[in-house]
């Protein structure tokens, strides 16, 4: 008989937000380091926090995002699958019917899963009149992207062939949504730290990012990934590493309302006007 697989899906948060109460799923506090409540003491949102544990890079978090979060289940959670998703974002149960916390795909609805399929993505994000590039390009910083091709081409020579074709796709799995089996995920995350560490040298001490970048842009890491995510996966399929028929895309959904009115207008000025996103929608 084969033995009943263990799951940890981190939910990264920042702030206290309604959470799933399904036991496969913890919420952490993401940026936790050097943060206080009112009074100066250590703030306390009643979560698992990034800032514990063997190893983390939680006082990285103004840049890398939920990627703290990510980093910290790599180095401290032992579940033979670990997983990533967002506050306001969650893999979405079979049965749902809404988009609240009560929604989420359920400990029961993936255990049998994980038999059959070693890694679980969001349906892919279609953008069908931009690639992931042109994308990226318009509403942040191409040349972000280039440095990244760059150090590929020094660290992992061998993905160069995934990054042209995903950079030329007009989709992708975005979103750093994830449930991967243990080894799998730590390929992946000694593979995507270890470009994205070189990136953030490149940028900040080799004076390669020549604009002074906003809170909101500065927060590129965590977009950069989103793609990486997507050249590493493909390698692996490639390479026979991992089988296309062992990746399986879930339902997804936001707890929140898209502002399509102000996403759309932004999309616009960022393509036709050269004015890069400032804000989430």
């Amino acid at each position: 008989m084969k033995k009943e697989n263990t799951v940890c899906v981190v939910v990264a948060a920042h702030k206290p937000y309604p959470m799933p109460e399904d036991p496969m799923y913890l919420p952490l506090h993401v940026g936790a380091e050097g943060k206080t409540d009112g009074t100066g003491a250590p703030l306390d949102l009643g979560y698992a926090r990034d800032d514990t544990g063997s190893d983390h890079i939680s006082g990285l978090n103004a840049g890398f995002c939920e990627l703290t979060g990510l980093y910290w289940a790599w180095k401290n959670r032992p579940e033979d699958y670990i997983g990533l998703v967002h506050y306001r974002r969650h893999f979405a149960s079979p049965d749902a019917s809404g988009h609240t916390v009560q929604d989420v795909l359920k400990e029961r609805e993936l255990l049998p899963l994980t038999h059959r399929y070693s890694i679980f993505v969001p349906v892919k994000r279609k953008y069908r009149i931009e690639t992931l590039y042109s994308h990226y390009a318009h509403t942040h910083y191409a040349e972000q992207l280039d440095e990244v091709r760059s150090i590929l081409a020094g660290l992992y020579p061998e993905y160069l062939p995934s990054c042209d074709k995903v950079f030329g796709r007009t989709w992708g799995y975005m979103f750093n949504m994830a449930i991967m089996r243990r080894d799998l995920m730590d390929a992946y995350c000694s593979w995507l730290f270890a470009i994205l560490f070189e990136l953030k040298n490149a940028l900040e001490s080799g004076g390669k990012q020549k604009e002074q970048l906003s809170a909101y842009q500065g927060r590129l890491y965590g977009r950069v990934s989103e793609i990486l995510f997507n050249v590493w996966l493909d390698h692996q399929i490639l390479t026979g590493s991992v089988k296309a028929e062992d990746v399986l895309e879930l339902p997804y959904f936001n707890t929140e309302r898209t502002n399509w009115l102000r996403k759309g207008t932004a999309f616009l000025m960022a393509r036709f006007l050269h004015k890069r996103y400032e804000g989430s929608f």
